[in-house]
């Protein structure tokens, strides 16, 4: 039996779930744990403010699976570009350089599935910081460096920006 299958029924109800903002006009919203699914993935919500850009980056650890469910959401992995509205899906797999924005005109919101979990750890660990710390580029690529997570700036990143009028760097 796998720990999956030996686990209890978890319901999370719309509206539940632990909720904060990450920084530059992404919030999160906890939906599945690590411990509610036997550690095979985590499930968080992203809401995303108007010109909200989520930087480029690469996860090592884990694949990451959004589902659009309110507004347009950019996404850009590699050399590939798209923008779903609500009830679109992506992939983005680990190892690849990629990055999320808000596209439109009015705040949106994703949902994301993260395989395996863990990584849903980086984002409780950034509503633990102090608001001096939340800017600290420093502190963050420290936390980060812990999940596996690298920044990047590619070439394509002032383009992304410039076209959808992005709030990057951080003001």
């Amino acid at each position: 039996m796998t720990a999956l299958a030996a686990s209890r029924v978890v319901a999370v109800m719309p509206g539940d779930g632990k909720a904060g903002d990450v920084g530059d006009g992404i919030g999160v919203v906890f939906k599945l744990w690590p411990q509610d699914t036997g550690g095979q993935l985590s499930i968080v919500e992203h809401p995303f403010a108007v010109g909200a850009l989520v930087p480029p980056h690469l996860h090592t650890r884990e694949d990451e699976f959004s589902i659009v469910v309110e507004g347009e959401i950019g996404f850009r992995s590699e050399d590939d570009e798209v923008v779903l509205g609500p009830g679109g899906y992506i992939v983005k797999p680990r190892n690849q350089v990629h990055a999320m924005w808000n596209a439109g005109t009015r705040p949106a919101r994703m949902i994301e599935i993260i395989s395996p979990a863990g990584f849903e750890g980086f984002f409780d660990d950034l509503l633990g910081l102090q608001p001096d710390e939340v800017v600290d580029v420093q502190r963050v690529s420290e936390i980060a460096a812990g999940y596996g997570l690298e920044f990047h700036e590619p070439a394509w990143l002032g383009d992304v920006v410039e076209r959808y009028s992005l709030s990057f760097p951080p003001a």
